[in-house]
């Protein structure tokens, strides 16, 4: 006979932010619940990598404080989240705008407040003459129509959203609902660079129209952040806060069924439910017939240097002049003190797309562009690449797939839902609820839940 823990009601495989969010839910409904994962440590692709006391993300997805999962996830309540400030800088037509969002009253206003700060070349930008303010103001009165297209977005409903026509997002008007209206200026040279570094999709030619406009309705109603102490410290704090021998590590499945899953080093266990949530490779290798997306491959560069860049150190820079490889560039160390060393310079790029030949000398010399100071004495700390880092979210995209194969077999993942954290977690919930429905057991909700969670999402 099978030893007592070799027993348990739920058996999930993978260790990824949607498996564990799962095993919170099916945990506070009673049930028993092993968690499976081959790697030596939780996270998936939200890793985070120790180097000489630096801790560097392999992926570094970029999150919004106003994402819904982040407190409804049993675990994530109370996470430290570390927010770009001012905001977003944005490297436009040789020189360097500054966008930080402002948010008032419980209507979450949306105001971006613009000042320009130099060339790209200075390290400081002085205060505008009145003469260069007048020169500019068709630049001042598009980021105010800016301001107001992202507060409306802020306040529409996500099921009106999904209601409306969907394109490819680099052919939608405006690049989706908060652009129409707007300057292509406006459009090109802030929504599509904002939008590449929040979807992993350097083009926008293969995500639609209507995952563009979620990414932005997000981005509108709070601040981009990034985890405390690294990505890996959600999915880490999400394991710790399970109970002890829960999350089993280290495990490598050979077969799986509704009723038992085998493994290389525990053999045989035995469940009443199984929930797959795997990426989408592994799930399909696991589950026959299931069907794999595209993917957008990132690569992250990661630099140490003598003394951080004066111009706003602790904002994220998007590059919409597209001067070198990277997207998007932060002074992470001043961001969050906690991921390098004190006293000590973290400078993390991103990358989207196939990284090109000659990737750190082309980097490098952006990067002296971007910030203004010579990059010669930097330090490479490392360099991550995933080819399937974004599940690539083209129209038609649905997203919430169905996570319910048939009853006692559940999938979950950003794959089931959207390419981003927020995805992942609510596709672990979703399938939580279907498992509990089907065991009957109280917290699994009724019915399809397509409807009823935007409707909630919204209000």
């Amino acid at each position: 006979m099978l030893k007592q823990e070799q027993h348990a009601d739920v058996v999930i495989v993978g260790a990824g932010l949607a498996g564990l969010a799962a095993a919170h839910q099916l945990v506070r409904a009673g049930l028993t619940v092993s968690v499976l994962e081959a790697a030596p440590r939780v996270g998936g692709r939200m890793g985070t990598e120790d180097v000489d006391g630096f801790r560097l993300d392999r992926i570094g997805p970029l999150l919004s404080t106003a994402c819904p999962e982040l407190r409804r996830v049993p675990g994530l309540d109370g996470a430290a989240l570390r927010a770009f400030r001012p905001g977003v800088v944005v490297h436009s037509d040789g020189r360097l705008h500054r966008m930080a969002s402002a948010r008032t009253g419980e209507a979450r206003a949306v105001e971006l407040r613009t000042a320009e700060l130099g060339d790209a070349g200075s390290a400081r930008g002085g205060a505008l003459t009145r003469a260069r303010a007048l020169a500019h103001a068709p630049r001042t009165l598009d980021q105010a129509r800016l301001g107001a297209a992202l507060g409306r977005l802020a306040t529409t409903p996500t099921a009106r959203l999904l209601a409306r026509r969907e394109l490819s997002a680099a052919l939608a008007p405006g690049a989706g609902a908060a652009g129409r209206g707007l300057p292509p200026r406006t459009v090109n040279r802030f929504l599509r660079p904002l939008l590449s570094a929040l979807l992993g999709d350097p083009d926008l030619t293969t995500t639609s129209s209507r995952a563009a406009d979620l990414a932005l309705r997000g981005f509108a109603r709070g601040r981009l952040c990034v985890p405390a102490g690294g990505a890996a410290t959600l999915p880490e704090r999400l394991a710790a806060a399970l109970p002890t021998g829960t999350v089993k590590t280290g495990v490598h499945v050979k077969d799986a069924s509704i009723n038992r899953v085998v493994t290389a080093e525990h053999g045989e266990l035995a469940c009443r439910s199984l929930l797959v949530a795997t990426g989408a490779r592994a799930a399909a290798e696991l589950l026959p017939g299931l069907r794999v997306p595209d993917f957008h491959p990132v690569t992250v560069v990661h630099h140490t240097a003598p003394a951080p860049p004066v111009t706003e150190p602790a904002a994220l820079l998007l590059d919409a002049d597209r001067t070198g490889p990277v997207a998007y560039t932060a002074v992470m160390s001043e961001v969050d003190p906690s991921r390098a060393p004190q006293g000590r310079v973290l400078v993390s790029s991103t990358v989207l797309g196939a990284p090109p030949d000659g990737l750190e000398e082309r980097v490098l010399r952006q990067l002296a562009g971007l910030y203004g100071v010579g990059t010669a004495d930097w330090e490479l700390l490392a360099v991550h690449h995933d080819p399937e880092a974004v599940v690539a979210m083209p129209p038609p995209h649905d997203p919430r797939r169905p996570v319910r194969l048939l009853a006692g077999l559940y999938v979950c993942g950003d794959h089931r839902d959207s390419g981003t954290v927020q995805g992942a977690l609510s596709s672990g919930r979703r399938a939580a609820q279907a498992v509990l429905r089907d065991l009957g057991v109280p917290g699994g909700r009724p019915g399809d839940d397509r409807v009823a969670e935007e409707s909630r999402a919204a209000a």
